[in-house]
């Protein structure tokens, strides 16, 4: 079996971009696998401070050993994480036809490449199934005995997919500023969590530039489904204010799994059980925090009435 390449994205947090490589070469199959690095650079008007990091984020990446080949690639200019993610990723999976990828706030599990790799491997041709997440939240999972689930929901934090799914999805913004007009269809995509269509509103407004929710919705469009562990490989150490996009929380919590014999059904089907606690885990932390983030972003009213009805 060809090992997938790993893509991995920084941007300024040296400390947290350490941790999530010396994580990830302590994989099982790290030796064996070719790692691409994307590094953002600052934004035009960035403060000295911030320059600092990038440029240290940058030293620390071009000393990385301990996979098969390492490939550095430092943005001239600032992509922001969205464009950065689209474009190495499709840069990637178009000459692989699959990737793994990670954010620099991931701790990963030494088990973590190998189950990525088996995942990819088992369905890769499975129509149904969109991709493979490598982290699962702290939700109820008692009396379910399967060692993974899945679920009408992506996940950014270490995914993996093929190319043949990555090729079908619409990036073009006007194809979101339209999407969730429909009640019917905005409730239908809430299925898996109060803020997908809080998120895409947002989007097509023009509020946020993020490619986790397009993917997600065109996912959603086409009735396809996630692989996600029942217990996680993955654990974000990002939720400490320290990034771009992340706020300050402990909700997502876990403990990586160090298990490296999971077992897989090619033919796994929904959980009701499951889906209902997935769904309650995404949907309290949105309700609470929602008002709070959409008067910093300055879309309080417009937020108010989406999430009223």
């Amino acid at each position: 079996m060809d090992l997938a390449p790993v893509v991995l994205f920084v941007y300024n947090r040296p400390d947290h971009t350490k941790k999530t490589v010396e994580a990830l070469k302590n994989n099982y199959e790290a030796e064996n696998t070719e790692l691409f690095i994307y590094a953002d650079n600052c934004r035009e008007n960035a403060a000295y401070k911030n320059k600092c990091k990038v440029e240290e984020v940058r030293k620390y990446i071009r000393t990385i050993k301990g996979f098969k080949e390492v490939h550095v690639i430092e943005a001239l200019k600032n992509k922001g994480l969205a464009n950065s993610v689209i474009s190495g990723v499709t840069e990637v999976i178009n000459k692989y036809g699959k990737v793994i990828v990670l954010e620099d706030d991931l701790i990963t599990s030494r088990s973590f490449i190998k189950y990525m790799n088996k995942a990819l491997e088992v369905y890769k041709d499975k129509a149904d199934i969109w991709s493979i997440s490598g982290y699962t939240p702290p939700i109820n999972l008692n009396g379910y005995d399967n060692d993974i689930y899945i679920t009408k929901r992506g996940c950014s934090w270490g995914w993996a997919t093929w190319k043949d799914k990555w090729s079908t999805v619409n990036w073009s913004k006007d194809y979101y500023a339209q999407a969730v007009k429909n009640r019917n269809v905005r409730k239908a995509f809430n299925e898996t969590g109060y803020d997908m269509s809080y998120m895409l509103e947002l989007q097509g407004q023009g509020k946020i530039d993020s490619w986790a929710i397009r993917w997600c919705y065109n996912q959603f469009v086409q009735n396809k489904y996630t692989v996600y562990p029942a217990k996680s490989f993955v654990k974000n150490i990002g939720t400490d204010n320290s990034g771009t996009h992340s706020g300050n929380t402990k909700k997502y919590d876990v403990d990586i799994c160090l298990n490296d014999d999971i077992k897989m059904d090619d033919n796994i089907s929904e959980n009701k059980q499951v889906n209902e606690s997935f769904k309650k885990f995404y949907s309290p932390i949105f309700k609470i925090t929602v008002s709070r983030y959409a008067r910093k972003i300055g879309v309080y009213k417009s937020v108010k009435k989406l999430i009223s009805k």
